[in-house]
């Protein structure tokens, strides 16, 4: 049985730039560490031309 973990990054939108307001891939790194694997990134399209207000990042792990 696997368990999971969402954790939703924001993201700063500038006309057609979009930057992640944290540093996703610490995020990636720190949580590896703990044994999650990252299995997804979801971004759903929010704004009219098509970027994400944000994305979220889906681990996976084996529950103890």
């Amino acid at each position: 049985m696997y368990e999971y973990k969402f954790v939703k990054v924001d993201v700063s939108n500038i006309g057609f730039k979009a930057k992640a307001k944290e540093d996703y891939q610490e995020i990636v790194h720190q949580h590896a560490r703990e044994g999650w694997k990252l299995l997804q990134v979801f971004a759903p399209p929010m704004f009219g031309h098509g970027t994400a207000a944000f994305f979220e990042l889906i681990f996976e792990r084996e529950k103890k």
